[in-house]
């Protein structure tokens, strides 16, 4: 899991004095909420919270793809360029870098320069955005992609939410984001975006369905 920026500029602050132990909070945070989903590996690099649309394309992909190419994943999933449920600007840009990401790093073409060392492209079987069929109350206007895959995640709903309340500094937002949790219950909703085998998109159950190693 990538997570683009340590999030210093968030307006709730858990009491931290500035930008920096506001960063070093939530980095813990994030640790620790990667702990309780089993995450083996979680990696937070240090662009501009909330500076996500100044930041030189090139610059954000070139790492990301490093990272594509490193750790040589099956599926990448990331919001769609309305940023998911919140609208969230950063949330709009991190999908749209991830979005490249997950094309150019199969490319030859693309990025040369790291093609040393063992490392090499690699293109990911599909890609996925995060969608859903509501947006959180009192948000810029959303438009989402058309769901294409529904996941049963309801034995692991309680965990979902321990997850997210692992982020203290984000306590006044917890009831907030629990509601939506539970009003969609067991749903967890995707939309297909991209995928190594051509033809029409069909309903899935299993984000790894037609990964032939996925096991």
């Amino acid at each position: 899991m990538i997570c683009l920026t340590p999030g210093e500029a968030g307006s709730y602050r858990g009491g931290a004095k500035n930008d920096q132990e506001l960063a070093e909070l939530r980095r813990r945070e994030f640790a620790a909420s990667c702990e309780i989903l089993r995450v083996s590996k979680a990696t937070v690099l240090d662009y501009p919270d909330g500076q996500l649309y100044r930041q030189e394309l090139n610059r954000v992909v070139y790492e990301l793809v490093l990272q594509v190419r490193q750790f040589r994943p099956q599926v990448i999933f990331t919001f769609g360029p309305e940023g998911g449920v919140t609208g969230h600007p950063d949330h709009s840009m991190a999908g749209t870098f991830a979005t490249l990401s997950f094309h150019w790093a199969g490319r030859t073409n693309h990025y040369q320069d790291q093609l040393t060392n063992g490392v090499s492209p690699h293109l990911p079987n599909k890609l996925y955005y995060a969608t859903s069929d509501a947006a959180l109350p009192d948000r810029q206007p959303l438009t989402f992609s058309p769901e294409s895959a529904c996941i049963d995640v309801g034995e692991h709903l309680e965990t979902k939410i321990a997850a997210f309340k692992a982020h203290a500094t984000q306590a006044p937002l917890w009831s907030l984001f629990e509601r939506d949790i539970r009003r969609r219950g067991a749903r967890e909703m995707f939309h297909l975006a991209a995928s190594l085998k051509p033809g029409s998109a069909r309903q899935e159950t299993d984000l790894f369905e037609g990964i032939e190693d996925a096991g």
